[in-house]
Order: structure tokens, then C-alpha cells, then sequence
């Protein structure tokens, strides 16, 4: 095999990836300054932060999933060049996305009673109800912003959801500072001041992309006139038929790793503070394959409008080789600063529950470290489905694993054995190796399948 095949098209997948991966991290990094920020509070804070979000990421996941079927539809459109059918795609999905917004706002913000049936610490559930329905609010913006950000992803133009969501975390941090702990003259709000920092920001981003296209050559044609194009019921299904199978795929793996938040609570709130720390880094490092795998999604969605499945192939076997690579050096990241990552969010005490946070979190990193390389894996294999507009069959995948192999291993190891968090964690492991082995055998089958039915017909 020869490696340059695949190694020449590290330049350009890079290039498609990192305003994405810049942008993902923003999403992340709102959460990551709330952390911080909220952590020099106190543990019960910081895990009703950790309570707080694990509700907004499940509605994220909805919003988030569902409006990736934007960005493969305008890739195909735009590789075929087809610009009123992309404006076609671009205006039905800002409708979808609308009206999800609003669903996952109000689904959200009517959780609060659920809260205490989860066997949570009480004053963590006071704490962080006030928290949520801020954020609640801030999902409606996101949501929408969603859809502007994948139509811009589609038209390989990714730089500009990323400059919206630099800004943002800039307004993010500014206000945080202010509302958390009551500077210029502001009330000191703590948790609730961390909340209305997330919504302002998320508001922030969407009017600085709407701006952003407003006033490019390119894309202010997609954006005058949008909403004059003629209703289409057919293109409302086709979103529909590629979104909610993609919108349910997040929801499950997001559930997974909700489902490990819970099961830490059941621990008590430090081991819920420590899953929280070395969730909000692996989130982090996630968002690289995050990106690589729009990367994926676009450049094979692209060669599937050009009908070039031969190169369609190889494209996507390099963005597999990149994310391994990439994913390497964040594992072995992850082992040599096990011991110092912690302290990021906590204040430096010799306080019982700081010391002990510490510790859990620290044993947490190990196992982290390699399901670095498998969550890779299965989001790019996952984006690399999507660009081929196969969302069904890897949406049951991704159930199998999660539901089938990692939750039981989870319960297991994290409430019936001496490994607690360790042992959830480890679960959280399992089921990203079952996803990743399934979904990559199911792209090398269909993409292998296209190839051998058409070959390369351009």
C-alpha cells in the first residue's frame, strides 16, 4: 500500500477541518469556562454544572444531529453545481431547525421534576435548576445557528461558522466574569450568572455568522431572497428522512455518556465532580475528530455528487489514517498529565473532597486515554456514512453498542464493583470499541458496494 495515496490529502482535510474543530470547541469551551469558573465555588457547584448540562447535551444532540443533513445534501448540490437547489436545502433546513429549537427548549426547561427521581444529591438539583433553564432558553439560538453553520460547512466554507463562534466564547468569558462573581457592579448570580453568559454567547453566534454571510460575495446569494423560495414537501421529507436518523444516533451516544453522568451521581457528588472534569476534556479532544469527520462527511458527499466512488474511497481512508494518528498523540497526552488536568477546575486545598476529586479524576484519564482513539474513529467512520447519505443502519449500530454492550458493562462495573467511576468509564470504553469496529466495517461495505455497481462514471 502506499502511504502517499493517503498522506497528500492530510493537507486539504486539514484545511476543511480545522475552522470546524475550532468551531466544535467552541460549543465545548462555553461549557469548559462555566467549569472552571463555577469550580472555584465548590465541588456541590460544580456538579450541579455536571447535572445542568447533561440534560442540555441531550437536547444539543437532537438539534445538533438532526441538522447534519444540511451539509452532505448542499456538499452534493454544490459538487454538481446546482446553487438553487443548496438555497433550496439551506431554507427547509432553517424551517426544521426552527421548530426543533423550539421543541428543545420547552422539552428541557420542563425537566426539573425529573431531577428529583434521579437519585441526585438534593442541594446539586437546587443548584442546578436555575442553571438550566437559562441555558434551556440558549438552545433555540444554537439550534438555529446549527442550520446556518452546516449549510456553510456544505459549501466548503468553514472558516465562517468559526470566526461566529471565536466571538462568542470572547462574550462568553467576558460575561461569565461579570455575572459569576458580581464584578463592575453587576450581582453576583454564581451558577446563574454562568448560565446567562451561555445564552448570550449562543445569541452572539448566531447574529455574527448571519452578518458574516450577509456580506460575502458567495454566500449573500443564499442568503437575499430565502425565505421567497417555493415550499417543498419532498426536500422537508428528504431532511427529515437523513436528520432524524442522525438527530436519534447523537441522542443515543449522548444518552451513553449522559447515562455515565447519572451513574456517577449515584456515586455521590465527587465522584460526579471527577467524571465531569475528565468528560469536559475528552470533549474537547473529541471536537478533532469532530471536525475530521465533516471533513469526511463533505469530501465524500462531494465525490458522490461527482460520482467518483474509487477516490470517494481513498478520500475517506486518509481522514480515517489522520484521525488515528492525531488521536495517538492526544492518548498518550492524556497519560503523561493525568495527575495535573484536575487542578484546571479546582482551586489548590488539601480539603478532603478536593484531594479525593482529584484522585478519581486522575484514575479516570487512564481509560480516557484510549477511548480517545476509538470515539475518533466512530465519529469520522460515522461522518463518512452520512457524506454517502447512510444514516438508518449506522443509527441501530450505534444503539447495539451503546445500549447492548457499553450501558450493561457500565451499570456493571460502576454500581456492583469496587471500581466504581473507574468501572463506568470503562464501559464508556467498551461501547465506543463496538461502534467503531461496526461503523467502519459498514462504510468499507457500502462505499466498496458503490464501486463495484457504477465505478468512477466521471
Amino acid at each position: 500500500m502506499d502511504l502517499r495515496l493517503y498522506t497528500r490529502e492530510f493537507r486539504y482535510n486539514l484545511q476543511l477541518a480545522y475552522p470546524v474543530i475550532v468551531g466544535m470547541l467552541g460549543h465545548t469551551f462555553v461549557q469548559f469556562i462555566d467549569n472552571v469558573m463555577v469550580g472555584q465555588l465548590g465541588t456541590a457547584e460544580l456538579a450541579a454544572i455536571s447535572l445542568g448540562n447533561s440534560f442540555i447535551f441531550i437536547g444539543m444532540s437532537l438539534g445538533i444531529g438532526f441538522s447534519t443533513a444540511i451539509t452532505p445534501l448542499v456538499a452534493e448540490a454544490d459538487a454538481a453545481q446546482l446553487p438553487e437547489r443548496a438555497k433550496a436545502v439551506f431554507g427547509h433546513g432553517i424551517i426544521w431547525c426552527t421548530i426543533l429549537g423550539l421543541l428543545l427548549f420547552l422539552g428541557v426547561f420542563l425537566t426539573k421534576p425529573l431531577m428529583y427521581q434521579m437519585g441526585q444529591p438534593p442541594e446539586v438539583v437546587e443548584l442546578a435548576f436555575p442553571y438550566l433553564k437559562w441555558v434551556a432558553v440558549s438552545l433555540f439560538p444554537l439550534v438555529v445557528f446549527q442550520a446556518f453553520k452546516q449549510f456553510t460547512d456544505g459549501m466548503s466554507l468553514t472558516r465562517y461558522a468559526m470566526y461566529a463562534t471565536v466571538l462568542a466564547n470572547l462574550v462568553n468569558v467576558l460575561v461569565n466574569y461579570v455575572l459569576i462573581f458580581g464584578k463592575w457592579g453587576f450581582p453576583q448570580w454564581g451558577v446563574t450568572g454562568a448560565a446567562v453568559g451561555t445564552l448570550v454567547s449562543r445569541i452572539t453566534m448566531l447574529v455574527a455568522l448571519i452578518l458574516l454571510m450577509r456580506f460575502h460575495k458567495k454566500l449573500s446569494f443564499y442568503i437575499k431572497g430565502l425565505f421567497r423560495i417555493a415550499f417543498s414537501n419532498g426536500l422537508m421529507k428528504k431532511l427529515f428522512s437523513l436528520g432524524f436518523p442522525s438527530a436519534l444516533q447523537m441522542l443515543f451516544e449522548v444518552a451513553f455518556f449522559t447515562s455515565a453522568i447519572w451513574v456517577c451521581g449515584m456515586l455521590g457528588k465527587n465522584p460526579q465532580a471527577a467524571n465531569q472534569i475528565a468528560l469536559n476534556i475528552s470533549s474537547m479532544t473529541f471536537m478533532v475528530a469532530m471536525g475530521l469527520s465533516v471533513a469526511a462527511m463533505i469530501r465524500v458527499g462531494n465525490q458522490k455528487g461527482l460520482k467518483r466512488f474509487s477516490d470517494l474511497r481513498r478520500i475517506a481512508q486518509s481522514v480515517f489514517l489522520l484521525t488515528l494518528l492525531i488521536d495517538i498523540v492526544f492518548a498518550v497526552t492524556f497519560i503523561l498529565g493525568k495527575d495535573a488536568f484536575p487542578w484546571l477546575y479546582l482551586e489548590r486545598s488539601t480539603a478532603s473532597d478536593v484531594l479525593e476529586v482529584v484522585a478519581i479524576a486522575s484514575s479516570l484519564f487512564w481509560v480516557a486515554a484510549f477511548f480517545q482513539i476509538f470515539d475518533g474513529a466512530q465519529v469520522v467512520a460515522l461522518g463518512a456514512l452520512r457524506g454517502l447519505q447512510d444514516v438508518i443502519v449506522p443509527t441501530w449500530i450505534c444503539f447495539a453498542a451503546y445500549g447492548l454492550v457499553g450501558f450493561p458493562v457500565m451499570m456493571y462495573l460502576g454500581l456492583y464493583t469496587d471500581l466504581a467511576a473507574t468501572g463506568v468509564w470503562i464501559g464508556l470504553l467498551s461501547g465506543l470499541v463496538a461502534s467503531a469496529a461496526m461503523l467502519y466495517l459498514r462504510f468499507q461495505h457500502q462505499s466498496r458496494k458503490l464501486t463495484q455497481l457504477h465505478g468512477d462514471t466521471a
